[in-house]
This record gives C-alpha cells, structure tokens and sequence, in this order.
C-alpha cells in the first residue's frame, strides 16, 4: 500500500474523483470525520511534521462545501439519537468532530462553520477548565525537543532518563515519540514539573513559551481554550465532548490513573459547562494508544459513546465506546479527502493486506 500510495493520491484518486465515482457508491450508515484544527490567519508553518494536522483555511472550507453538496451533515444530537434508535439518519450522514480545543477551534474554525450552517462534536482536555493558559504537553515536549541544545549526556529527570540530545532533528522527533509515552506514565502535575525542569536542562529561558501564548497568530495555533472560551464555544451551538483531563496515552498508564482522567473529565466540564458531556474521544486514540481496557473505562464513567481516530464501518452494531473515525490531515487533497470519507481508501487497503 505505500508503494501504490503516491499513484493513488496523484492519479487514481482525481480521476475517480472528477467522475464522481466516491458519492456515487453505497457508503456506511454513518461517517465520522474528525479534525484538530485549522491553521490561523498570518500563522507560518515552520515544521510540517508538528501542522500536519491541522487544515489551512481553504481546505476545510472546500471540504465542508464537498460534504454539503454530496453528503448529509448531521448535528451531534442527531448522532446520539441515532446511537439510541429514536432516529433515522438520511443517506450518505457525516458527523464532524474535532480534538484538542485549541484557541483556533473558536476563533477559525466556528466561524466558517456558523457560514456553512454546520455543528461539529468539539473534544476538549480538563486543562481548559484551569485558571493559567496553557498548550497541550506534548506539543510543549515537542518544541523543548527541537529547540534545545545538543545534549552529549545523558539527563535523569523526575526519575526519567533523558537521552543525549542529538542534532539530527529527525532523531530529536523519535526520541519525542518515546519520551511522549514515558512521560504518559506520570500524573498531570509531575509531568509538568518535568518539562519545566527539561526546558531548564537543555538550555531554554524560562520565559521560552512567552511568544506561544502571546503572539495571536501563535496563541492561536498553541494555546488551548480557557473556560471563558469555552463556553463561547458552546454558546456558538456547538457540542462539548471529553479528551480526557491532559491527554495522556492511557494505554501506558496504570488503570487507577487512567480511570480518573477518563471519568472526572467529563464530571469537571459537566460542572462548569452546566449541560451533560455524553461522548469522549481518546487521546490519539491509535490501537498502540487505546485498547479494551480504555473502552471498559469510558463504558464505567457513563459515557454515551466513545471515538477512536482510525478508521472502519460505523454502524448500529459497533461497539459504542470504539467508534471509528476518519482523521484529517494537511497533506489531503480534495479527491484524497473524498476517498476516505467515501471508504474508498479503507476498502482498497483492506483488498491488498488480503491478498498479501
């Protein structure tokens, strides 16, 4: 499949497309589509590695202009009645959703959508419900990684052991994804202390995510939504989810502690939002991220409902707390974009690891 994928994004995928082939096939009862953003106005990318997926602009407004003219968007409620049997869902249904609650969410995203007269499922971490701001840890471990001096040593942090810090970004990127998992393992508090105490380590001021928060096209791309937002966010119409209280991989943690970031997320925005939070996605959400174990725990905390991020058929007869998702991401052209939601790509796939 990865050999075939450059002529299928580049040549099979627009040919199918410009005849119509994706909206014209049978399709699952329901598609679930899910984001994490989308690029804010005057934001430059500098890592295509760390945007990937996040949409610029005009992409997300050209998909939803898609899925309006061949598809059925459906509001969240709808979704969950449908879950409940109390309602049909007309042909060729899509649900968007998106992860993270990032500042963009409202201040670029909602707005397109209120243009495009579309609700979206917006999963949001506990962190938004704190009184400082705040961007997602890993995404802080990230830049810390990238930006850091080179490390000849080895550094015990917390009871972790950092790695020497190479040049080589790319090895700066793998050592990222282990310590991602490590650092799962820990509390929401001793985490944070340890990316202080590794921002200090590896040579960066302490005042290093300053221009994160401050600089609006930044803060925009980094900062998670504070409370006030957040409830713009729902004002606005849309539906609040749970991410968990700090998205961690729950997978890597013991099953007390993954227990409460999975059931107080939803008691802590329930309190402070005033209305019921009936579905949670995983953070990452991944078959190495998520497994039996995590959906037995979403079941117990009295969700209605929980969302993977790999795709599959949704149906009445998924298991409810291990719904599949589409997930989006930068490098998708439109007719790539209409593959997937389509199920064209999972099919095709599925064919080829048959006959390997």
């Amino acid at each position: 499949m990865r050999l075939l994928s450059p002529i299928l994004h580049r040549v099979i995928y627009p040919v199918l497309g410009s005849v119509g082939y994706f909206h014209s096939r049978p399709v699952a009862p329901v598609t679930v589509i899910t984001y994490h953003g989308v690029l804010p106005a005057g934001y430059k990318s500098e890592d295509s590695f760390l945007d990937n997926t996040l949409v610029s602009e005009a992409s997300f407004r050209s998909q939803l202009r898609l899925l309006k003219k061949h598809y059925n968007v459906i509001s969240p409620e709808s979704f969950l009645r449908w879950l409940g049997k109390l309602e049909e869902l007309p042909e060729r249904a899509v649900l968007l959703t998106c992860d993270d609650g990032l500042l963009n969410h409202l201040t670029t995203m909602v707005p397109i959508l209120q243009q495009e007269e579309l609700k979206c499922l917006f999963f949001v971490t506990g962190s938004s419900l704190g009184d400082t701001r705040e961007m997602l840890w890993y995404v802080e471990l990230y830049l810390v990684l990238m930006q850091g001096q080179v490390q000849d040593q080895p550094v015990r942090l917390q009871g972790i052991i950092v790695p020497k810090i190479p040049a080589d970004l790319e090895q700066r990127r793998s050592l990222w994804l282990t310590l991602l998992r490590s650092l799962s393992r820990l509390d929401a508090a001793t985490r944070s202390s340890f990316l202080a105490d590794v921002a200090a380590a590896f040579g960066l001021r302490p005042s290093w995510k300053k221009r994160y928060l401050d600089e609006p096209s930044l803060r925009d791309r980094f900062q998670l939504l504070p409370l006030p937002e957040l409830k713009r966010l729902r004002d606005a119409g849309m539906t609040i989810g749970a991410h968990t209280l700090s998205h961690p991989v729950l997978a890597e943690q013991a099953e007390d502690l993954a227990r409460v970031e999975t059931e107080e997320c939803r008691k802590r925005l329930e309190a402070a939002l005033g209305q019921p939070v009936w579905a949670l996605a995983y953070p990452f959400g991944d078959p190495s991220s998520v497994g039996e174990r995590e959906f037995r725990l979403a079941a117990g905390a009295g969700y209605e409902c929980a969302f993977v991020n790999v795709g599959g058929v949704l149906d009445r007869a998924s298991d409810r707390f291990a719904l599949p998702r589409i997930h989006v991401t930068a490098e998708m052209s439109l007719p790539v974009y209409e593959a997937h939601i389509s199920g064209v790509h999972d099919a095709l796939r599925g064919r080829l690891r048959r006959r390997a």
